[in-house]
């Protein structure tokens, strides 16, 4: 009998493949970003239906082959249900899944990535931070977090309140990242000195931003 491997992490991306598979991207604590097929998970009654959509987080159990994993069953911790029917928060959760597939690498441990994109979804649920400040802040971390990022001299920018938030954005706990509020002129610094090092480091078009900039 063939032996599988248990996996922690976050659904990605699905894909259908055919009438009843699925293919999914999965960035997993343990080895990564790896790509894993659900076989018949389209058909009636299927178990594994719920646990291969976006936002999912579980613990997939796998047959591993020579380019992707099959699929066995799935641990589920926690669905994100009602992200996905909240507009604009879903965009915003959808962009930090694509972001996090840029980064995410094959074969290198991921687990602050994705305890990172776990606090930014709960973040989005409970809607005690503006929008607008939680996506700067992923942005920010999830660069530091890939080895992207490093906090800037005080000097270069002007705003101290800006540059405070940089700094924590970049270092404080996960568990208190998405816990603070700028007035409306150092949040204005804030968001442009990271669109800034965003377009300065990553070389991608992402579909969810392009939605979230048309709703702004």
């Amino acid at each position: 009998m063939r032996e599988t491997v248990t996996l922690g992490g976050v659904v990605l991306y699905t894909q259908q493949v055919g009438e009843f598979d699925r293919r999914l991207v999965i960035l997993t604590r343990e080895r990564g970003r790896i790509t894993v097929f659900a076989h018949g998970v389209r058909r009636p009654k299927s178990p594994l239906i719920a646990a291969t959509g976006p936002f999912v987080f579980a613990n997939f159990t796998m047959y591993e082959g020579r380019d992707a994993y099959t699929l066995v069953s799935a641990d589920v911790i926690e669905y994100f249900s009602e992200l996905s029917v909240k507009i604009p928060e879903a965009w915003y959760g959808m962009y930090f899944l694509e972001l996090a597939s840029y980064y995410g690498r094959e074969g290198l441990e991921a687990s602050e990535s994705v305890n990172l994109i776990y606090v930014a979804l709960m973040a989005l649920m409970r809607g005690r931070m503006p929008l607008r400040l939680i996506k700067p802040v992923f942005e920010l971390r999830m660069m530091t977090v890939s080895g992207e990022f490093a906090v800037p001299p005080e000097g270069e920018i002007p705003d101290q309140a800006a540059f405070a938030a940089v700094r924590y954005s970049a270092e404080a706990p996960l568990g208190r990242l998405f816990a603070f509020d700028l007035e409306e002129g150092s949040a204005e610094v804030f968001e442009a000195f990271v669109r800034k090092t965003m377009r300065r480091t990553v070389d991608k078009t992402f579909k969810s931003l392009a939605v979230i900039d048309e709703m702004s």
